[in-house]
């Protein structure tokens, strides 16, 4: 459980402005000191023993970032939900629901995803600036209830840059852990540790950097996005041999239209758009998406995109290209 003390000190720091920009998708934001003062705490049915909370899951990713980024300006978390479970106390159940007064009531989210920025790590690709984020995403849909304590529980996290201007999530593998598995606080933050260890934002830059060097023509961009629509209803087969896009319809088409009406990454006016502008597209469209699907389609925008360089660099052939 968190001290008053500690969830007052994040509380009354800047509040990172990327807000609910990253991600748009049926979320509501919330403080940290609201999810530790006004949300219940899940528990296991078999011997009524807390699961992580989310407000715990947020609070010792914070700490691994102040320590291991010591010196550097953090901003506060920010912290969107999904997924609410309504309840009641039970002296409340016969009540009706519109006599229940508000401390009868009982909630907690299913989903959660936060973000942790650090301004003061940018970076610039094609004019545009950008900064380092951490964060992570909690969906208690993949925890197992009926165990005890002591039961794997499953978080995911990541660490790579946001783009300022529309503030779209740059993910990449080497900076992911999207199945992580603990039973402790103290196991969870070693493994955000680790994943900061490995790190390397210089290395994630400059492959974000190269994107800039290779453009598609318009004649290409529609071929890819057409094979994109058709990828979701190939054969199974198929389907097997082909590198996997995790876009819906609806994300694509969206994609489609940026490609003309993106203030910061639609085309040229010859028609042709460089990778690196064909990866904000992808990565704006991902901001559709639920919380628990976002990490999953912001690591599979980059390795497409990479897919897609390689191909027109002649390293390898693409079916989206052929």
């Amino acid at each position: 459980m968190l001290t008053d003390n500690i969830i007052q000190e994040i509380a009354t720091e800047q509040v990172t402005s990327s807000s609910k920009c990253f991600i748009g998708a049926n979320t509501i934001e919330a403080s940290l000191a609201e999810i530790q003062h006004n949300h219940i705490v899940p528990s296991y049915t078999k011997d009524l023993e807390p699961l992580i909370s989310i407000g715990d899951f947020v609070q010792s990713t914070y700490d691994v970032v102040k320590h291991y980024l010591e010196g550097e300006e953090i901003l506060a978390p920010s912290i969107l939900l999904s997924h609410p479970i309504k309840g009641r106390i039970p002296e409340a159940r016969h009540k009706q629901a519109s006599e229940l007064l508000e401390h009868e009531k009982t909630i907690f989210y299913e989903r959660a995803m936060f973000v942790i920025d650090i301004p003061s790590i940018t970076q610039e690709i094609d004019g545009q600036p950008m900064h380092l984020s951490i964060g992570g995403v909690k969906s208690y849909s993949e925890d197992n209830f009926n165990a005890k304590k002591g039961a794997l529980e499953s978080f995911k996290l990541f660490v790579g840059f946001q783009v300022k201007v529309c503030n779209n999530m740059c993910i990449w593998t080497d900076g992911t852990k999207l199945g992580v598995k603990v039973r402790s606080i103290g196991e969870l933050m070693d493994t955000t540790m680790e994943m900061l260890n490995n790190y390397n934002p210089q290395e994630h830059i400059e492959q974000l950097n190269s994107f800039t060097n290779y453009y598609l023509t318009e004649k290409q961009f529609a071929l890819m996005l057409g094979r994109a629509r058709l990828y979701n209803f190939l054969p199974y087969a198929l389907k097997k041999q082909i590198p996997p896009l995790l876009y819906t319809d609806t994300q694509i088409s969206n994609v489609a239209k940026d490609y003309f009406q993106d203030k910061s990454f639609c085309r040229n006016e010859q028609g042709d758009i460089s990778l690196w502008k064909v990866f904000n597209l992808l990565t704006n469209s991902n901001k559709a998406s639920y919380i628990d699907q976002f990490l999953g389609r912001a690591v599979n925008a980059y390795d497409f995109t990479q897919q897609i360089a390689n191909a027109v660099q002649g390293k390898q052939e693409s079916w989206y290209l052929s």
